[in-house]
């Protein structure tokens, strides 16, 4: 791929991702699949006058030597260093940006039973640093090829070819143009104006039926908006979580979930893949859920805590998605979930809150949005999803016909 491209990625990244503001530090998180693209996007944070760019490089094989060999106590212990460092954040404030090119497949046989212990154990004490920069702090969920991951998506490719066509798509559907920034400027126009219409129509629920037998209402918070593209944190940056991002998306009632749900695609978590699996939902909470492959991990996921297996987020992408034309199913949620619409279980988002800058975490939480260790995406839409939303005066308006927008 060429390097002026490339570099057009990475500014991407760092003036419409996080939106560097100048004297702010930046974090970023990366596998070790694309340092020379990792450099370029430390360059170019610098450029924005950030003030501090800290990389830390993750790689699979290590997790996996690490959780055979520590105990569940080790592996969940929090450091005195590690707390002091996630008190740093909170007065500070860096961006975040996650690289990811990880590998599908590549914890396959790590014992995830032992991991989910572990972060049961340190997730009490991590929690309450999380929960002051939620809504605070600008951060971007970005992708770039692993040679792995490119060869998992086009299997019958040499390696080099692989990751050629990976980072094409993955430029493609990140608009990554002549002018990217002015690209996005329209793109997050184009969601604003969805989001606007499906707030004003004051949301009671949300009706998904499907033939694959899909048949699931879902109850919406009153206070809730509908939200997509970039979003302004609490200090007043702008700014987009999601690189690439079509959907438009809400924090539904806890509590209100009934019926069936079928997954469209694979979930791809933990390095791991959960295939062909549905959840049964009563009084809000997955009472079954049942996969062809990977139920145990499955059930492990929805077990996480007591807020895993209530639904934290509904999102609406239209079958016609740039993502879904591209006929490539990615096995990565970043871009699975931007092609079809999608259900999230676990946390909810306090910024879906209207007015939320004006509420504590804790405001929203009696609101209905649901609080978790985990948010986790899962691939509902199809080319026979219906949605119709039924609105508090009464009315029912179609929103999904045939997998796409009804208006």
């Amino acid at each position: 791929m060429k390097k002026s491209v490339l570099r057009q990625y990475a500014k991407l990244i760092i003036r419409a991702g996080v939106n560097v503001q100048k004297g702010q530090d930046v974090l970023i998180y990366a596998d070790l699949d694309q340092p020379e693209f990792v450099q370029m996007v430390v360059e170019e944070a610098y450029r924005a006058k950030a003030r501090k760019v800290i990389v830390e490089w993750n790689y699979q094989p290590l997790s996996k030597i690490h959780t055979r060999y520590q105990s569940v106590k080790t592996l969940g212990k929090v450091e005195q260093w590690q707390i002091a460092r996630q008190q740093h954040m909170v007065d500070t404030n860096p961006c975040r940006i996650h690289l990811i090119s990880e590998d599908p497949d590549g914890l396959k046989g790590m014992n995830m039973e032992k991991v989910s212990k572990a972060r049961q154990l340190s997730y009490p004490i991590v929690k309450p640093y999380k929960d002051a920069l939620e809504g605070v702090q600008q951060w971007c969920i970005a992708a770039v090829p692993g040679v792995a991951w490119a060869k998992k998506v086009f299997p019958g490719c040499s390696k080099t070819q692989a990751v050629e066509k990976l980072w094409q798509a993955i430029l493609e559907t990140s608009r990554v143009d002549e002018d990217p920034l002015k690209a996005w400027e329209k793109h997050n126009a184009d969601l604003k104006a969805r989001c606007d219409y499906l707030n004003s129509l004051g949301i009671e629920k949300l009706h998904y039926t499907a033939d694959n037998g899909t048949d699931l209402t879902v109850g919406m918070i009153p206070q809730a908006r509908f939200c997509g593209g970039g979003e302004t944190s609490k200090p007043g940056v702008y700014y987009n979580p999601n690189i690439p991002t079509e959907e438009c998306f809400i924090s539904p009632m806890r509590g209100q979930a009934e019926g069936i749900v079928y997954s469209t695609k694979p979930l791809s978590y933990q390095g791991q893949l959960i295939e062909n699996f549905y959840f049964r939902f009563k009084d809000g909470k997955v009472v079954e859920a049942k996969a062809e492959k990977g139920e145990e991990l499955l059930n492990t996921l929805v077990n996480m805590d007591e807020g895993a297996a209530f639904l934290g987020e509904c999102a609406l992408v239209p079958q016609t998605s740039p993502i879904n034309k591209t006929g490539i199913l990615f096995y990565n949620t970043l871009f699975d979930e931007n092609a079809v619409c999608h259900l999230a279980i676990g946390m909810g988002f306090m910024d879906t809150i209207e007015g939320y800058h004006n509420l504590t975490l804790e405001d929203c939480r009696k609101l209905g949005v649901n609080d978790s260790m985990i948010h986790e995406d899962f691939m509902i839409g199809c080319d026979s999803m219906n949605i119709d939303a039924y609105t508090r005066d009464g009315k029912v308006v179609p929103v999904f016909r045939g997998g796409n927008w009804a208006f």
